[in-house]
């Protein structure tokens, strides 16, 4: 059984841990937002239910992540976990804007002499509930992302720190329209235009990460930084002429042109390289992917370093 087998299986059991806790709460959070009368739990819910859709997705897209490259998919699948960090982007920026766009028209109506109804204690309790049930799951789900290097899990816990923060939000609205009377109902909605802040602010970060890698980003300049390190500590490498790297979800791809004294037989220019790759899959991990290129140093002069 392959590591990228056990890493998957790992990571679709904290992806079916957040489906279970998402549908609880959704459930709850539209039931205490309809009978408790607050449009802020409504809105609070319907983040909810962008989270229930993205676990489903993640869940399942992690049975297509897990498979080993095949003749059509060299590289493996690893880009399946950028693309479902984007769709939780997608979800997490629609779920903001229509918490927006349901807050200010609530706004609107009160300023238009409209009455806003006074929220239940069931949404208050359930705004609470949240909160605890959230801040836990993204807690839990970072610590297993950082644990497995997965993208997608980590945007799945942003998406339960979204929530949490939609909650407190939430919460505060509600309290403020139960405990200071009439006028003070409109807090309702407007915790709602003010969580949706929140939520689009991590969206367009979550977008932005996953559309840079899906556009073949190179790795970050400290990672590139240790591998010309690990290259350059061996005793033959004179030079590097090229190095190029890509991120493919929780590994990354790498090939690099090292150069050797003229005078080395292939064998042992083969030897170098095979120490290379030991070296750099000892620290990067076996799913690394190099493709190490090595060529003679020329008799004058130096060629441009490219990195």
């Amino acid at each position: 059984m392959g590591k990228g087998f056990i890493r998957a299986e790992k990571a679709k059991v904290v992806a079916l841990i957040g489906l279970i806790a998402n549908i609880f709460l959704t459930v709850i959070k539209f039931l205490a937002g309809i009978l408790g009368n607050s449009s802020a739990m409504v809105a609070d819910a319907t983040h909810s239910l962008s989270d229930l859709l993205t676990d489903i997705i993640v869940f399942l897209g992690f049975r297509v992540a897990d498979k080993p490259a095949d003749s059509t998919h060299q590289y493996g699948h690893g880009k399946v976990e950028t693309l479902l960090a984007a769709i939780c982007g997608v979800f997490l920026l629609f779920a903001g804007i229509g918490i927006c766009a349901g807050g200010i028209k609530s706004l609107y109506l009160y300023m238009t002499g409209l009455s806003i109804p006074r929220p239940g204690n069931f949404a208050l309790v359930a705004a609470i509930l949240s909160i605890l049930s959230k801040e836990s799951l993204f807690r839990y789900t970072m610590s297993r992302a950082r644990d497995l290097s997965s993208p997608a899990l980590v945007a799945k816990a942003w998406d339960h720190r979204s929530d949490a923060f939609s909650s407190v939000g939430t919460l505060l609205g509600i309290s403020g329209a139960i405990l200071l009377g009439p006028k003070w109902r409109l807090l309702d909605p407007a915790a709602a235009v003010m969580v949706s802040g929140f939520v689009l602010k991590i969206a367009f970060s979550i977008l932005a990460e996953s559309l840079n890698e899906l556009l073949e980003a190179s790795i970050d300049r400290e990672m590139k930084k240790e591998i010309l390190e690990v290259i350059h500590e061996d005793p033959e490498v004179r030079d590097i002429h090229l190095m190029r790297t890509r991120k493919i979800g929780p590994y990354f791809a790498l090939e690099a042109h090292i150069m050797v004294d003229r005078s080395l037989s292939l064998v042992t220019a083969h030897d170098v390289s095979t120490r290379i790759e030991g070296a750099i899959h000892d620290i990067f991990g076996e799913e690394t992917l190099i493709t190490l290129h090595v060529e003679p140093l020329p008799e004058k002069g130096r060629p441009h370093v490219d990195i």
